[in-house]
């Protein structure tokens, strides 16, 4: 009778722990994986990411490359890696020397390195080495992203992303606009027991919120839930992210480390994955690792775009073409398509209104 018991009391113990632990059991959550190469597929309310990384020589006087990197590239459409670097549509100074833009935002974020910036409005900036520009293009804007090589004895290295944040229809035709986020203000949540650093550059996490975007942006509203984190994950490092609403979507990119858990399913560096929203994600580093993660509310509008211009119809945007032939989108007064800022190092933001902001120090 005795050992009936036992043997009974033993099999509840066990049903519980394994109730328990299917209670508690990470489920699949990942719906695709894709291969990252310089452009990475994004989901609403986001268009486009496209990843950066170039190992630049040692730049001229005039912050260029030198000419003898600059042969056998297809100057003006040099998106093939060679030498460690492309020119993009650059043709003496990487980058992109002025183009249009209509009905959505660019989020840039900068790693390492400079870019200057210049546009229609009059505005102007130098930022990198952790600083973020969030521009809202709106009803228009032209602006030229160029990539100033600044050190003259050594390489010149750049690693940013470019996102692309979609505008909803009753904000597509607001005026443009831009803010600069230092580095040393976006906030930074770390964590030595659990061995991560996540940079918030829009959103909440624990806690800890950071909703500085454009007044119009889709990221301006909390409850739009728009979180774009820089992640960095120490060797062994691990890393949850909470279930979100189901009328989101999650993208995670893994740009730099070399293997990863994602819920025990295994995910190498050089890939990102789509995810279902309903179920908290554990991630786990095998080495060193950094991070990508671009979730939120979707717009769930129509989308019509072609190149730089992005609206909800087809009559939307032959209008904006007629607009940009008429009125250039207020012009370009500066004296070179392709413009810099002078020699030195030292990061600002001029607005359309003269006003001239520098980082704050840390």
């Amino acid at each position: 009778m005795l050992r009936r018991n036992f043997l009974a009391l033993i099999g509840f113990i066990g049903f519980g722990a394994y109730m328990f632990n299917k209670q508690n059991e990470l489920k699949k959550v990942i719906k695709d994986k894709f291969e990252l190469g310089l452009h990475w597929p994004t989901k609403d309310p986001f268009l486009f990411c496209a990843h950066h990384l170039d190992h630049f020589p040692e730049g001229t006087s005039n912050q260029s490359v030198p000419e003898k990197y600059l042969k056998g590239r297809n100057l003006g459409q040099d998106f093939g890696l060679k030498d460690g670097f492309r020119m993009y549509h650059g043709t003496e100074i990487p980058g992109f020397p002025v183009h249009p833009h209509r009905g959505f935002e660019t989020i840039t974020i900068v790693n390492k390195g400079y870019v200057d910036h210049a546009d229609s409005l009059g505005a102007a900036g130098r930022y990198g080495e952790g600083d973020v520009q969030w521009m809202t293009a709106g009803s228009g804007v032209q602006h030229s992203e160029m990539f100033p090589l600044l050190d003259q004895e050594n390489k010149n290295i750049v690693q940013m992303f470019q996102v692309w944040l979609n505008l909803p229809a009753r904000n597509k035709m607001v005026d443009a606009d831009f803010k600069m986020l230092w580095g040393n203000d976006i906030p930074k949540i770390r964590s030595e027991k659990d061995g991560y650093e996540l940079s918030i550059i829009s959103g909440e996490y624990n806690g800890q919120s950071f909703f500085q975007a454009p007044k119009n942006s889709w990221a301006a509203d909390p409850e739009n839930k728009i979180n774009v984190f820089l992640l960095t994950l120490e060797q062994n490092g691990n890393f949850s992210l909470p279930a979100i609403e189901s009328n989101s979507n999650r993208m995670i990119y893994f740009y730099e480390g070399e293997s990863f858990e994602v819920n025990s399913e295994t995910i190498s560096q050089g890939y990102g994955i789509d995810c279902y929203v309903d179920e908290k994600i554990e991630i786990k580093a095998s080495a060193k690792s950094k991070v990508l993660i671009l979730e939120g509310k979707a717009i769930n509008e129509p989308v019509v775009q072609q190149g730089p211009f992005v609206l909800n119809s087809r009559e939307e945007l032959i209008q904006t073409f007629n607009d940009y032939q008429k009125t250039q989108f207020g012009g370009w007064t500066w004296e070179r398509t392709d413009m810099v800022h002078g020699n030195e190092k030292k990061r600002f933001a001029k607005y359309p209104d003269g006003k001239i902001i520098y980082p704050t120090k840390s």
